[in-house]
């Protein structure tokens, strides 16, 4: 159950003001479209003012600069923040140590504390040690000798394999595979295949999200290593020795070939590629489907396959719609010119008559 909180509560949370009456409680948060009375709901940009007569929410949070609404409101200087981390407030639940369950199956020599719930079906392997109040959901497995820090939640069905190190509050989310051998072959002179071991880890540092069914392969050699704060969507793979910065995004079917590194904050399109052994440096951003092939600067915001400056590849993509009406006009020109150099032709050689 959402909990109950007065405005006021909520804006100091989130560093606003209370616009109206600070002592009203909310007990949730809701679309405009579907919150109702006892619900704060939130507008992300004065545009989207006046409130709809539709709306039962009995207050909004708005951006800095709005007019009085006629419900409270609090007052953000970036309102999508304060409408997530309210959201996220008022959901939250204290942790519940439910234990091991009598299906699971724990190795020897693990370190699980009093305050962890291993679900139904769970197998740990050897030497796993578990910080404090973490969450393995049903199905998950944790391979030998991983260490999982404090307060991470591990849901159904992931798989982390052996000598993994996982932060604290990082959130693997169903299906993950984190750990998993990197894609390396040798391959011979008559194209026979030769796998390359893969003896190397994963490093996953705190407060890093992991969407569904999402791949994180271990090292050839060394670490990959997902850094502090890295946030990446379903379907999303990262190859061996890879090395997502602090902050970075990597929407859904993004692909990171083997040994690229990323900076800080960069950002990925949905299905955009990038090619091995690159790096990209901080706040670089790749518009979906974007191919990547060579190195990018700080800042760089790039689109299209091979990327190039994403202003430049608006204007290509713009110019390519209007090819096939841009050839019919070049075959046209080509007759004119033929054309007039037939006549031209023909008046040279009568005056030379």
């Amino acid at each position: 159950m959402p909990r109950e909180c007065s405005l006021r509560q909520l804006a100091e949370l989130v560093g606003g003001r209370v616009d109206g009456d600070p002592d009203l409680v909310v007990r949730g948060l809701n679309g405009i479209e579907y919150a109702q009375a006892g619900e704060i709901t939130f507008v992300l940009d004065r545009k989207h003012l006046p409130l709809p007569e539709q709306c039962r929410a009995s207050a909004c949070i708005v951006p800095a600069g709005v007019d009085s609404l006629a419900i409270a409101a609090i007052v953000a200087e970036q309102p999508a923040v304060a409408a997530a981390r309210i959201h996220a407030f008022l959901l939250a639940e204290p942790f519940r140590a439910r234990g091991v369950h009598p299906s699971a199956v724990l190795g020897e020599g693990c370190t699980v504390p009093a305050e962890a719930s291993i679900g139904p079906l769970a197998v740990l392997g050897d030497r796993v040690v578990l910080g404090e109040r973490v969450a393995i959901h049903a199905g998950a497995v944790i391979g030998d000798d991983t260490v999982i820090g404090d307060d991470t939640v591990i849901h159904a069905n992931v798989t982390v394999a052996e000598r993994c190190t996982i932060g604290r509050r990082v959130v693997l989310h169903h299906g993950a595979v984190i750990g998993s051998d990197g894609f390396g072959f040798a391959t011979d002179r008559m194209g026979v295949h030769y796998k390359k071991p893969q003896v190397g880890t994963v490093r996953i540092d705190d407060d890093v999200e992991i969407g569904a069914n999402s791949c994180v392969d271990r090292a050839a050699f060394g670490v990959t290593w997902i850094k502090s704060g890295a946030r990446i969507d379903n379907l999303v793979m990262v190859g061996h020795n890879v090395v997502v910065g602090e902050n970075s995004i990597l929407v859904a079917q993004v692909g990171i070939a083997g040994s690229t590194t990323l900076g800080r904050n960069v950002v990925l399109g949905a299905k955009a590629g990038v090619a091995g052994h690159l790096h990209l440096d901080d706040q670089v951003m790749a518009a979906a489907m974007s191919g990547i092939h060579n190195n990018q600067p700080k800042g760089a915001m790039v689109g299209g396959i091979p990327a190039i400056e994403v202003k430049n590849w608006g204007r290509a993509s713009a110019a390519f719609g209007r090819l096939p009406e841009m050839v019919k006009e070049l075959r046209r020109l080509r007759k004119e010119v033929d054309r007039l150099g037939a006549l031209l032709a023909s008046t040279q050689h009568e005056e030379q008559e």
